[in-house]
């Protein structure tokens, strides 16, 4: 146990001092985007901690090697342009032609995911109708009465297993492609895209259904008849 724990705080090297202050800096002006010092540290690996990251990166901004922006409560810190090298012109328009390329991209799938939403969310409102009428079906079994025929319970377990089957399989389609679109931006950037899009995630009454006895495993509507 002792050799194993040795072996995983020597894959990861606490940096400090000039070491941390330099990686801190040749991090931030690699990727002259924002950032905060808790996104920082995490994409260092932890190389240098959290705490040690806001102050180098205070320090910095107070040496005019960074900007400092603040936001409501949230802080971030970009690379001081006027410290960066010029950019050839043919590597500026390169960049220019794939960022408009990317966007487009986005633009498209975004436009897909919301028609897989829109689509999801419909047979999601007929699945519930379905449930709705099935639970309706089975309230006489409770007082008595006469039960329903073997046609209409075996048409509900039909419904049922195809809408929730193809829910399933839309939902699987909209992670795939929701995963492919924000694989390249920051948590935050995909949170605001999302909103943007007008994307609603599954709520606490889908969970409750999916953990109800209707989605049990190897629950069926026609198997419930007594």
């Amino acid at each position: 146990m002792a050799t194993k724990t040795k072996a995983s705080e020597a894959k990861i090297a606490v940096l400090k001092g000039k070491e941390a202050e330099d990686c801190v800096l040749e991090y931030i002006k690699k990727m002259n985007r924002p950032f905060g010092a808790v996104d920082v540290s995490a994409n260092l690996k932890g190389a240098v901690p959290k705490a040690a990251t806001q102050k180098i990166m205070v320090a910095l901004a107070e040496r005019g090697d960074l900007v400092q922006k603040t936001y409501g409560k949230t802080t971030f810190f970009v690379a001081n342009q006027a410290n960066l090298e010029d950019m050839p012109s043919e590597k500026l328009a390169a960049l220019e032609a794939e960022v408009k390329r990317i966007g487009e991209e986005n633009k498209s799938l975004g436009a897909e995911v919301k028609s897989i939403g829109a689509e999801v969310a419909v047979e999601i409102e007929r699945a519930t109708a379905a449930v709705h009428k099935a639970r309706a079906h089975l309230e006489p079994l409770r007082a008595g009465t006469p039960l329903i025929s073997a046609e209409e319970t075996a048409q509900l377990d039909a419904e049922w297993t195809k809408w929730r089957n193809e829910w399933v399989r839309r939902r699987k389609v909209f992670k795939t492609l929701w995963s492919l679109a924000t694989d390249a931006l920051a948590p935050q950037e995909a949170t605001d895209l999302a909103e943007d899009l007008g994307i609603e995630y599954d709520t606490p009454e889908h969970g409750v259904l999916e953990r109800g006895e209707l989605c049990a495993a190897g629950s069926v509507l026609g198997k419930r008849r007594r």
